[in-house]
């Protein structure tokens, strides 16, 4: 039987702890058979974990005869990861053991040097101070999750579940992953990644910044069909010097910049209202359907269609 060791450290947090139990402790083969023996290990045997306190029935002895290794998200990512928890999982990979982290658990794969020259994800919120602390690892904040062959990371906490039903398939098949992801209530694959969950903000204009009263403009006029020479008229600048002294203050251009706010509206419309996708990339103040469409995409992950079906109020 395939045995998954979910490794427990202080401050764990509860919902990435539980995912691993509940999908692989319930997976079963065709012929009803369980396909994972799963053991909660850890440090010491009781584990903090904020809100309660947690027995651990394995110590990391577990480490060292499983065949995969779960490592949960903990409320501070920054917490000290123990020496003895670097060197068991480094042994481990040594071994060719698969060794996954869930949301900001990539912190402490990332702390065992395993994620050096490697893609990598986390959780959205904290994917810029994973690239500060560990600057060897090629984060990518937009995906779902990254599967490097033996060394997995997911985003959030409901991107660990997108993850552990990846892991089914790949060890039994699609359609035991099927009946994973049906008893989870959750699709067996997701639509997009992490931008659609991410509400694009635009880069801010320092204080005091000549650009303002511009910016104020363009979010005002986001509806119109703006072109390029249209927004250096109304600042009286050529489009050359609009482009470089907007870039100096904002770090992106006056398109970009409108892009960004028109996509911002058309989200608020496509959550909030049952108005077609192509009359609101129109009223947003994109040229065409097409033109729409494909920024929507860039810019959010997903196609318009796919975000309102994931995300508008059914009130």
């Amino acid at each position: 039987m395939h045995i998954v060791a979910v490794l427990a450290l202080d401050g764990v947090i509860a919902f990435d702890l539980s995912t691993p139990l509940e999908v692989f402790a319930r997976t079963r083969l065709a012929g009803g058979a369980a396909a994972y023996e799963v053991r909660v290990c850890a440090v010491a045997p009781e584990v903090d974990a904020g809100a309660f306190v947690l027995r651990a029935p394995w110590g990391l002895e577990a480490l060292d005869t499983a065949d995969t290794i779960i490592l949960p998200g903990l409320a501070d990512p920054a917490a000290h990861v123990p020496e003895e928890v670097v060197a068991r999982l480094r042994s481990a990979a040594g071994r060719g053991t698969r060794i996954a982290s869930i949301c900001v658990g990539a912190f402490v794969l990332a702390a065992t040097g395993l994620l050096d020259g490697r893609r990598a994800t986390t959780h959205w919120l904290a994917a810029a101070r994973l690239a500060e602390r560990f600057p060897a690892v090629d984060v990518d904040p937009d995906v779902l999750y990254v599967d490097n062959g033996q060394f997995l990371t997911s985003a959030g906490a409901a991107a660990g579940l997108d993850l552990c039903l990846h892991l089914i398939r790949r060890d039994h098949g699609s359609a035991v992953a099927a009946d994973a992801a049906r008893l989870s209530v959750m699709p067996l694959e997701r639509e997009g990644g992490q931008a659609q969950f991410v509400v694009p903000e635009q880069p801010p204009a320092p204080l005091g910044s000549t650009m303002e009263p511009l910016l104020r403009w363009l979010g005002e006029s986001a509806g119109r069909d703006l072109t390029m020479a249209d927004i250096a008229a109304h600042a009286g600048m050529s489009t050359r010097t609009l482009n470089r002294r907007f870039r100096e203050q904002t770090g992106t251009t006056p398109l970009r910049w409108l892009h960004r706010a028109r996509v911002r509206q058309a989200q608020h419309l496509l959550e909030s209202t049952a108005e077609g996708v192509d009359r609101i990339g129109e009223r947003v103040g994109f040229g065409s359907p097409t033109a729409f469409r494909e920024r929507f995409k860039q810019i959010v992950g997903t196609s318009p269609h796919a975000y309102r079906h994931a995300f508008r109020s059914t009130r």
